[in-house]
């Protein structure tokens, strides 16, 4: 049987760590069940959030790398890193015993 190794632990239990949060599930879904980039003005609207609360959450899914974020003028755009479609399923698999094993790109 092949373990989990430390450095595939650490990572993902970083993932999970950062969708650990309700705000923060709402705004990935928000992005993700877009057919287009979003702005944050939009994931403000459909939240009912405040547009510092939305960024500083953008943030923390940014640096995990499960929205990219692109300057657009004075606004920024937001979409779903579409690899994580793929890659977050395999990782939970992998905490649960299957034999497989992601390592984030």
């Amino acid at each position: 049987m092949k373990y989990l190794t430390q450095p595939d632990a650490d990572e993902y239990a970083s993932w999970f760590r950062c969708l650990a949060d309700g705000t923060r599930l709402r705004v990935l879904h928000v992005v993700a069940s877009a057919d287009r980039p979003v702005t944050v003005g939009e994931i403000v609207e459909h939240l009912d959030k405040s547009q510092s609360t939305i960024s500083r959450h953008l943030s923390v899914l940014a640096k995990e790398r499960f929205v990219l974020m692109e300057p657009d003028g004075v606004r920024t755009l937001v979409r779903v890193n579409r690899e994580c479609m793929s890659t977050l399923p395999m990782a939970a698999a992998a905490v649960m015993g299957a034999n497989t094993t992601v390592r984030s790109s």
